[in-house]
């Protein structure tokens, strides 16, 4: 498992370090962003959901019975993004001045990235990553009756910048 990141953790009077998303006693809370400077923060996401070759087809073709997989799917993500507070329970309703979701067919699956942005207290890596994950589970769910070996996978986040 990674590190993590030093700015997960508040200093405390003895110079030892708390996760900021647990309180003195270890219960979960939302950490208070209201002490920051608003930013200009980005996100970028990326994952991918292996198919079958005929799935592929089907969808290239758009004829999953369900309907236009690739336009479904990046509609779902978008707006999941701007829902991420609402999914999520600590994380911060942020308004969103931009998500943006490609979808790319390859001869094994999709590859969905996702970029968010916004002015803002605190970062998008979230609503990015949640762009994605439902872009995958709404193709996931709208080719579940083609397609009984697919595999989500790879979800990460890529970049993510603040200015």
């Amino acid at each position: 498992m990674g590190k993590i990141p030093k700015d997960s953790f508040l200093p405390l009077e003895d110079n030892s370090m708390e996760l900021t998303h647990l309180d003195h006693e270890g219960r979960a809370k939302m950490v208070d962003v209201g002490h920051k400077e608003s930013q200009h923060r980005m996100a970028q996401a990326s994952g991918f959901i292996q198919l079958q070759p005929e799935t592929i087809t089907l969808v290239r073709q758009n004829e999953i019975r369900k309907g236009d997989v690739l336009t479904v799917a990046q509609i779902a993500g978008i707006q999941s993004a701007k829902k991420t507070c609402e999914l999520i329970p600590l994380c911060h309703n942020l308004i969103i001045n931009k998500v943006e979701v490609n979808l790319n067919v390859q001869d094994d699956g999709v590859q969905v990235v996702s970029e968010v942005r916004c002015q803002g207290k605190t970062g998008v890596e979230m609503e990015a990553l949640t762009a994605v994950s439902m872009a995958l589970l709404t193709i996931y769910d709208m080719c579940k009756a083609v397609d009984k070996s697919m595999v989500i996978s790879e979800v990460k986040l890529d970049h993510k910048e603040k200015k």
